[in-house]
């Protein structure tokens, strides 16, 4: 059998641990590396703000490679994609073919990821695409998968800390997408059956952070609106 060389997208939450799950147990598919985008300056998972230490001690317990791309705090989308293409390209020299995520039903998020992949003459997998999310967490933690909250959008400070629990999905608004699809929170996964074993961390101060509210000119190009309202955020802070 002709097995597909992957790299896998992990962000270290949820959905990626699924997919990596989903991933795992098909036999078309050898994952060489775990892929994780950090910014330089703090040495945290980009937008879940997990520290790069508890990034390994992940990918330790998961027992695949991990490979660290960095980047600047809040990179333009020239130069996200440019350093992106350098490591794609990288991939693609040593045999690379696919590359999986763990997205659900973001369609522009989608077609974005298949066409920068396709610059370099890679192809996408989505072990989660469009399945009804609802299923999906409660299929999670009946594998008896366990996840921190550890960001949220401002309005969702209640949650930010708490692991998740049928009773905590059961209580999110209603207008909440239950796997955070819609980026209202990430997560940090440390228990189930990809880990070999539980990934232990301390739980630290609650912090709140804003950005500016990113929006598309034109060309279809992220810049920094001056007259748009600042996007805030909660974040937990996990020590190792």
């Amino acid at each position: 059998m002709n097995k597909k060389l992957c790299i896998f997208n992990w962000s270290g939450g949820k959905d990626s641990t699924l997919a990596l799950h989903y991933a795992l147990q098909d036999e078309t598919i050898e994952i060489k590396y775990l892929i994780t985008t950090l910014t330089e300056k703090y040495k945290r998972v980009s937008m879940h703000g997990v520290r790069e230490s508890l990034l390994i001690k992940q990918a330790e317990s998961i027992g695949i490679p991990l490979y660290q791309i960095r980047l600047p705090e809040m990179p333009d989308m020239e130069t996200y994609d440019n350093t992106m293409r350098i490591h794609l390209q990288k991939f693609k020299d040593e045999g690379i073919t696919h590359s999986i995520f763990g997205d659900i039903f973001l369609e522009d998020l989608r077609q974005y990821r298949e066409e920068k992949l396709a610059e370099v003459g890679l192809k996408a997998i989505f072990p989660l695409w469009k399945k009804d999310t609802t299923l999906l967490i409660n299929e999670f933690l009946k594998l008896n998968y366990k996840t921190i909250i550890v960001c949220t959008q401002q309005n969702l400070k209640f949650i930010c800390g708490k692991v998740i629990t049928q009773s905590l999905i059961s209580a999110l608004p209603k207008n909440i997408d239950p796997c955070g699809e819609s980026g209202e929170f990430h997560t940090f996964a440390f228990e189930g059956p990809i880990f070999k074993k539980i990934v232990n961390f301390e739980v630290g101060e609650l912090v709140y952070r804003t950005y500016n509210n990113p929006t598309k000119n034109t060309d279809n190009e992220v810049e920094t609106d001056s007259e748009s309202t600042d996007l805030g955020f909660w974040y937990i802070d996990l020590l190792d």
